[in-house]
């Protein structure tokens, strides 16, 4: 008996819109919950699974839990390869390609190594990667030649930690935009309101809490406008085929959509074919890079001027997007179709 399963979050979007896929392409659609799944996973339906698996639920807003929470993850991901071994388990994305697109360093690392345009990481050259102050982030900016950097922690989504920084080495002035707030008792939390900070002494207690939680440090590109407003671009890409462009335009230098931005089918920005084949080649590249990974969104911004795309991040559970499920729901219809000819096919890894 084989059986296509979906582990992940009741009544949450995900789970509704790929039942709804599910059930246009004929798929029967087997659920189970995160809150169950060590229970499953001691006893295992028998037969052949074909395994999609949604990103758990994290309730917390506390930035200083994050680097637990993804430990966890890890922890339940590494459970579900183990217990591949000993049935007959396939997945539409691994566990492992999962984990790897987890650590952003080690992402953009292995982008970096297969000739991929990204947005480079600064932090190989300032000393104490890993427990950078604000001082030594300057002082490597400096060495550089950089003057704006996005700072972000190495695990996390949804722009928990992520912070843009903007120095003038001629004047000292200097900027942070982020979503990361200090509390009255000195933790650390990840808000959804976008705020900038001005004084060197907020920036200066800000930025070093949110550089403890272990960060990569990123060159800042200026990105291409559209009506006044900068964009980044969020594309799925499935099976080889891009089935979904994304733009996210903002006043400021973060785009995630959850704090008020605005979304716009990228066809609607008018871009030349020739662009979009680039952005296109560069996001099967990308995927290519991670075995076993065959789901992926990827955010990449085009280069104000040039209109070159670079890789910002890889995602391996970025595929809900609201401007398709409200709509023609193509990015799951297409993981029904994925995991059906899986399952026909026999398609185990």
């Amino acid at each position: 008996m084989r059986q296509a399963v979906l582990l992940g979050n009741r009544d949450t979007k995900r789970t509704v819109y790929l039942n709804r896929a599910a059930a246009q392409e004929g798929l029967s659609l087997q659920f189970v919950d995160w809150s169950g799944v060590q229970e499953w996973l001691a006893c295992p339906p028998g037969g052949e699974i074909f395994l999609k698996i949604d990103p758990p639920v994290w309730k917390s807003a506390s930035l200083d839990e994050l680097d637990i929470l993804t430990r966890e993850y890890e922890g339940r991901l590494a459970a579900l390869v183990q217990a591949a071994e000993s049935c007959d388990m396939a997945f539409l994305n691994h566990p492992s390609a999962i984990a790897a697109l987890l650590d952003k360093r080690f992402c953009k690392d292995r982008l970096i190594s297969a000739g991929l345009a990204v947005t480079e990481l600064l932090d190989a050259d300032v000393p104490g990667r890993e427990s950078l102050s604000v001082e030594g982030l300057i002082e490597g900016m400096r060495k550089q030649g950089v003057c704006q950097v996005f700072v972000k922690p190495v695990k996390g989504s949804g722009a928990a930690g992520v912070s843009a920084f903007r120095w003038q080495p001629s004047t000292g002035q200097m900027a942070l935009y982020t979503c990361a707030m200090q509390t009255a008792e000195g933790g650390l939390v990840n808000t959804k309101r976008l705020r900038r900070f001005g004084k060197p002494e907020e920036i200066f207690s800000l930025l070093e809490r949110i550089l403890k939680l272990g960060c990569v440090v990123e060159r800042w590109y200026a990105k291409t406008a559209y009506r006044g407003l900068s964009y980044d671009l969020r594309a799925v890409v499935q099976d080889n085929k891009v089935d979904f462009i994304l733009a996210r335009l903002s006043k400021g230098p973060v785009t995630n959509l959850h704090l008020n931005n605005h979304p716009l089918r990228a066809d609607a920005l008018g871009l030349p074919g020739p662009v979009l084949e680039k952005v296109s080649d560069l996001c099967r590249r990308a995927v290519q890079c991670f075995p076993g990974l065959r789901s992926a969104g990827i955010d990449l911004l085009l280069e104000k001027g040039s209109g070159e795309p670079r890789i910002i991040e890889m995602n391996a559970q970025g595929d809900l997007i609201y401007q398709d499920i409200f709509h023609e729901n193509v990015i799951y219809r297409h993981q029904a179709r994925m995991m059906r000819e899986g399952l026909v096919q026999g398609g185990f890894i």
